[in-house]
């Protein structure tokens, strides 16, 4: 009889810590679509740590989900911060005139002579010079297939759920970094 009793406090236990673990650290997300291909394919299965950003400020090309709206959540890559100017030339991304290394692209990019990501400028599609407080610009890594800040503007960055962490479906795709 005693073995049984500690058994069920043991699933006992398990079950509040899972229970406590998703509520309040990790929430699980499926990726629709292909905007963030090849770093996420629809219907990848991802851990996202809800309180990591509790912690440590948000870094240009963290993969966050964010809320886009009341009903959708989005996940794409941060690609501006607070202040910072952005522009692609010449199908290279510039970050207050700096060239950022986008290696995460690297598979993506077609051999076809088409650009890959447009040209713009932060000011051209927004109106405003540099990323206002309290704001993100993101873009999905799918760059040609991509509903991003060049469609819908900035994020607030109240409306991040959390950094993606670990994409653990399906198991072939197993991964904890996004970079």
């Amino acid at each position: 009889m005693n073995k049984h009793k500690y058994l069920f406090r043991a699933v006992i236990l398990a079950a509040l810590v899972a229970v406590v673990f998703r509520t309040f650290i990790f929430a699980s997300y499926i990726v629709d679509g292909e905007s963030m291909e090849p770093t996420l394919y629809d219907g990848n299965l991802l851990m996202v740590n809800k309180v990591s950003y509790e912690w440590t400020e948000i870094h240009r090309q963290d993969v966050i989900v964010f809320h886009y709206n009341e009903k959708d959540d989005y996940v794409k890559r941060v690609i501006g911060l607070p202040g910072d100017e952005i522009a692609v030339k010449d199908d290279e991304l510039y970050v207050n005139d700096e060239r950022l290394e986008e290696t995460y692209l690297d598979k993506l990019r077609p051999e076809d002579g088409e650009v890959f990501t447009s040209s713009f400028t932060l000011e051209g599609i927004t109106g405003i010079p540099t990323v206002p407080p309290g704001k993100l610009f993101v873009l999905g890594d799918n760059r040609r297939h991509s509903l991003d800040s060049r469609s819908f503007g900035f994020i607030d960055s109240a409306s991040v759920v959390g950094k993606v962490s670990i994409r653990y479906w399906p198991m072939s795709q197993v991964g904890v970094t996004f970079q």
